[in-house]
């Protein structure tokens, strides 16, 4: 194919992509009283599964600290066109959200005819494992980064006489941003793979690094959550396993290159 039959191939794959965003997109718009007041919102409000289930850990544990029974902030639209904007824009993003496999499915058919066969063959259920990371970390963003995120914002006062009363679009984004964070974090395991296939990462330098990437790891943590140890431990520990899975990964890689070789010497 030619430069521009490139271009012409790559334009359709976009143009695909984007469809399917605007379908979700659409079918989020019209879905307006769930999306907004069970999603959206169901972190702003104590009844929400992640403050459920903490108040019974701690019921269980004997620590009821943990359970956050009230939430101290009132949200405003100040501006006449706020929510037209903000339901337009969080129909997008959920759309983005939804429309994910099938978009990295069709960027996926443009890249891989470009690849080699045994690349290919490497790369067999790439669609799949993104997408299910994908998802993943972004339910683990929604469900326990930030609740406890918007939980420890939404208390926090430098005086009693100031009151929490935020702008919606602050809360969306922090929402958002929380989310979004855990859902590319999560994708690690995938990006070791690709990068011990490609030679540039190996278990021996993960292994070395190891403490180094645990540090790194409770920075992260602590900057997203609040400033308590049981809620940066919640969410430093799947990050921890997800290192220690990504090491396993590089092992198996290096072992099936190994055997791979082998093959071809003895062959």
């Amino acid at each position: 194919m030619s430069f521009i039959d490139h271009l012409e191939e790559l334009r359709w794959h976009l143009i695909r992509s984007v469809a399917s965003i605007l379908v979700f997109a659409t079918a989020a718009f019209l879905s307006k009283e769930f999306i907004f007041h069970d999603l959206i919102l169901g972190p702003s409000r104590a009844d929400f599964f992640t403050y459920r289930k903490l108040c019974e850990l701690g019921a269980y544990l004997g620590r009821p600290e943990l359970c956050i029974d009230k939430i101290s902030f009132t949200l405003q639209s100040r501006e006449m066109s706020s929510q037209f904007t903000t339901h337009m824009t969080v129909s997008a993003i959920i759309g983005l959200v939804l429309a994910f496999p099938y978009t990295f499915w069709e960027i996926w058919r443009f890249i891989k005819p470009g690849l080699y066969p045994r690349e290919q063959k490497n790369s067999r259920g790439a669609v799949f494992f993104v997408s299910l990371l994908f998802f993943l970390g972004t339910l683990f963003g929604y469900y326990i980064a930030a609740p406890l995120s918007i939980n420890f914002l939404a208390s926090y006062q430098v005086d009693a006489s100031i009151l929490n009363e935020f702008d919606l679009a602050s809360y969306i984004s922090t929402l958002t941003t929380m989310t979004f964070s855990c859902a590319l974090m999560f994708e690690l395991p995938m990006i070791v793979f690709f990068l011990a296939k490609a030679g540039i990462l190996s278990p021996e330098i993960m292994k070395l690094y190891r403490r180094h990437a645990i540090v790194v790891i409770l920075i992260v943590a602590a900057v997203i959550s609040p400033p308590d140890v049981m809620s940066m431990m919640l969410i430093a520990i799947p990050l921890l396993l997800l290192y220690e899975v990504s090491i396993t990964i590089a092992k198996v890689v290096r072992k099936n290159d190994i055997k791979r070789l082998n093959e071809e010497l003895n062959g």
